[in-house]
């Protein structure tokens, strides 16, 4: 008996091992008769991918699953057994077992994963794909299981996210447990089939974010438009589902659903030897899901205290909650509709949709017949079009609850809502009788004059009054008049010199924070705890009265999360001061040169390479990068006034205490015709090494001045580096050895090697291309400061650069240049926050 079973378990190890041999050599298919161990993995045709054993760093067990072959970072797409992991390799296989592949526990010889199909199918294979898609067929070639049908974190080009609705199967993305815990964790990325269909980050049953629903083009709020990948949405009776495919099949690319609910894309490029990671949500604060509340809406430009605003016709639910920014109880509408009485609609530009959970989809509905039907049903708040590809078709409407509405510089789509007629001025009755009308909301002529002249005339009879009592303690000789007509409306405070004086510590040296040939920076706090920034002119300083006018009115006119607020300012006798907020990390001059101080201001600057690192990383830098053009943006396109900075410098960027970029120092600022595309001075102000060659060697400026000085401080931003030709006519400057590089395709080579480990290689070749298109010779060949910012923030097509304008500052030009300027009368070459001013 015992010799029986002897014989029958000879016999099976025989079987097994006879007919389950393990791969001896790289495959990309495994049939019945193979097996899979730790260390022999299926690899595919390409050897894009391997299917087989691995550990994540850090962890202690082991998984089956499909990882990026060639890639020396390890970098796993797909996982079978994330919830029952191996303790270790040793005896473990996979291999195929009555159709199905099964990976069996080598301690004792249990399944602990199985493709799990039901099939009466004699034999079958599984292949690894090129494209990452791990294919289980029978004999008839028939699919029976694939990986791409049960993604785990990632999703790969040719991969559908979506449902299938013959089958149910439904298929998302849920996170890692940890980096080295590939379990389940708490965020998953699907398809919310309710109303119109859109995608969302989810924790647990928690919406996180949302990219949105498809517009025709894109998820409208996943705004990134890129030229590496088409994708396309199926919406059909069969299937309904997301994909997409790369236009060069070299690239390698995922977006992933990391482990704290960021969904981030990743890309590699055959030549470039790492990862490239960009995130595509969160992009800003705005991104969170009802960021604003009911009926409010988010934009990531306004100021950190006012980014929520309400839809039109709608107001804060509660101002004082609004004013300590808690929007979470959003707005209300101001009048009640009155369906049938002239209800009208009010639209919103650049916008990405609001929930579409609640709303209903008319597909064959045009824009202007989606207005007639909203407007005839009472119950309807809102409409927009359902698809904005080619001539628009399809109507979405909403009946309640608007929410999680964001504007977009770029992009988005236009967003109609429907208020009281008293809300419309009366042309827009003709809403009434089935036109529509898009406007912004437009307060009457008269009412504005009317209620100006009252503010005006009391805030100057106020301003008199303290003015007369003033004079009684101090001689005044700044005339304030000059100022009351440039200020009126802004809420600039004018602060007594006592303040002043004992927030400064009686401007010690101690709480000097810059000095210039304007005056000194001084550190100061007020009584109520709040830090500010006091700039105090010298009384012999070259900023007289014209700019320290021009200073005071076109700040007190500015409001911008990447400007400086001005709070105030203080003129009693010969002293003229401005108050600004304090910023905590003072300059970026500061973060990427070091900048070398007077002994008594060094502390003030983060000056070695490893502090400078763990503080500007590259993620941190092309934020400030991003912040800084918007900025300037502002200044030359969407503020009240077209501003020409003309002092634009690294110097000149403070840094808050999150590193947020703030253009500060405007006393060189210059108030331009929106009609003149281009000035001329015989007075050549601002910074030696951030001047554009019009304006350095005629007198010319623009805005694309300031474009100029833009692309200096990107390139000095990226690598480092000052753009120092002004100590050396004859060295390479930073823009030559740019474009030298450029040439040679190698501009990796200048990136600080500071941020080298943690750069996204594709946003930095970006940002080096616009940097170089910001310095071309030409002013007409500079692109405007939106064209940047999309070009910045966006995967396009970028126009190729000429050779930029260092050739001005070469040989026998450079000796024009310096004569040019030996003429002008003035200029600011200084590296602190104030801009100094030397005559010539």
């Amino acid at each position: 008996m015992a010799s029986h079973k002897t014989l029958n378990l000879l016999f099976f190890f025989f079987f097994f091992f006879f007919f389950f041999s393990p791969l001896c050599n790289s495959t990309d298919t495994l049939t019945p008769t193979q097996t899979i161990t730790d260390g022999l993995p299926l690899i595919s045709t390409g050897e894009n991918f391997a299917f087989g054993f691995f550990s994540p760093i850090g962890s202690k067990n082991y998984y089956v699953g499909i990882w990026y072959y060639k890639v020396q970072e390890p970098t796993y797409v797909w996982v079978a057994n994330r919830e029952n992991p191996l303790g270790n390799s040793s005896g473990a296989v996979l291999t195929i077992i009555n159709g199905n592949l099964v990976l069996i526990d080598g301690r004792d010889r249990s399944p602990l994963w199985s493709t799990n199909v039901s099939t009466v199918a004699n034999y079958s294979t599984a292949t690894l794909k090129d494209s990452g898609n791990l294919v289980l067929k029978d004999g008839n070639e028939r699919v029976l299981w694939e990986s791409f049908d049960q993604p785990t974190d990632s999703f790969l080009p040719g991969m559908k996210l979506g449902l299938d609705r013959r089958t149910g199967l439904n298929r998302f993305l849920t996170s890692w447990k940890a980096p080295s815990d590939p379990g389940k964790g708490e965020f998953t990325y699907r398809l919310d089939l309710r109303g119109k269909p859109q995608f969302f980050v989810m924790n647990g049953s928690d919406p996180i974010y949302r990219t949105g629903p498809w517009n025709g083009e894109r998820l409208s709020g996943a705004m990134n438009v890129n030229t590496r990948f088409s994708f396309v949405f199926v919406d059909n009776e069969d299937e309904i589902y997301l994909t997409y495919v790369p236009y060069d099949s070299s690239i390698l690319s995922r977006l992933v659903l990391d482990e704290s609910g960021l969904l981030r894309r990743q890309v590699r490029i055959d030549n470039t030897g790492r990862w490239n990671w960009a995130t595509l949500v969160p992009k800003d604060e705005c991104d969170n899901y009802a960021r604003c509340g009911p009926y409010g809406v988010c934009d990531p430009t306004g100021l950190p205290e006012s980014e929520c605003t309400c839809l039109p016709g709608f107001e804060p639910s509660s101002d004082r909650d609004w004013h300590v920014g808690d929007w979470s109880r959003g707005c209300v509408r101001r009048k009640p509709l009155d369906c049938g009485n002239g209800d009208g609609f009010l639209s919103l530009a650049r916008v990405k949709l609001p929930d579409t959970s609640r709303s209903r989809v008319e597909p064959g509905l045009s824009l202007k017949a989606c207005a007639d039907e909203c407007l005839k049903n009472c119950s309807c708040i809102a409409y927009a079009s359902a698809n904005i590809s080619g001539e628009g078709n399809g109507c979405v409407m909403w009946g309640e609850y608007l929410i999680d509405l964001k504007v977009y510089s770029d992009g988005g789509q236009d967003f109609y809502t429907r208020v009281h007629a008293s809300e419309l001025d009366e042309t827009s009755y003709k809403q009434s009788r089935g036109f529509l009308l898009t406007k912004k909301i437009v307060i009457s002529v008269s009412t504005i004059v009317a209620v100006v002249a009252f503010i005006s005339c009391g805030y100057y009879c106020w301003r008199r009054e303290r003015g007369r009592k003033m004079n009684t303690r101090h001689r005044t000789m700044c005339n304030e008049k000059d100022f009351e007509e440039g200020n009126k409306g802004s809420a600039l405070s004018w602060f007594h010199s006592d303040v002043i004086v004992a927030s400064t510590n009686n401007f010690s040296e101690a709480n000097m924070l810059g000095k210039g040939g304007f005056g000194s920076v001084y550190k100061g706090k007020l009584l109520n705890g709040e830090e500010i920034a006091v700039k105090r002119l010298s009384k012999n300083s070259g900023q007289g009265g014209e700019e320290f006018k021009t200073e005071v009115t076109l700040i007190a006119k500015l409001q911008h999360k990447n400007l400086v607020r001005l709070l105030g300012c203080c003129i009693e006798g010969e002293e003229k001061m401005l108050i600004y907020e304090y910023m905590e990390n003072r300059s970026l001059d500061c973060f990427i040169f070091g900048t070398t101080l007077p002994i008594n201001l060094i502390h003030f600057c983060c000056c070695s390479n490893q502090r400078r690192s763990a503080m500007l990383d590259w993620s941190k830098r092309f934020s400030i990068i991003m912040g800084i053009a918007r900025g300037v943006r502002y200044l030359h396109e969407d503020s009240r006034l077209k501003i020409i900075h003309r002092d634009l410098k690294a110097s000149n960027i403070l840094l808050d205490d999150e590193m947020n970029p703030k253009i500060s120092d405007f006393g060189l600022a210059r108030v331009s015709d929106g009609n003149q595309t281009q000035e001329i001075t015989n007075r050549v102000v601002g910074t030696y090494g951030y001047m554009s060659p019009e304006y350095a060697m005629k007198g010319l400026f623009s805005i694309k001045s300031d474009v100029f000085s833009f692309g200096i401080i990107l390139l000095e931003i990226i690598s480092g580096k000052k753009n120092n030709y002004y100590s050396d006519c004859y060295s390479m400057t930073l823009i030559e050895h740019t474009w030298n590089i450029w040439k040679e395709d190698k501009v990796m080579e200048l990136i600080d090697s500071s941020i080298i480990d943690s750069c996204c290689q594709i946003e930095v070749a970006r940002c080096i291309q616009v940097g170089l298109l910001c310095v071309q010779e030409s002013a007409k060949d500079r692109p405007n400061m939106s064209s940047v910012v999309f070009m910045l923030g966006n995967e396009t097509q970028i126009p190729s650069p000429k050779q930029p304008a260092f050739c001005l500052y070469r040989g026998e030009s450079c000796h024009h240049l310096h004569s040019f300027i030996n003429e002008a009368k003035y200029s600011s070459k200084n590296e602190l926050t104030i801009t100094e001013v030397e005559a010539r």
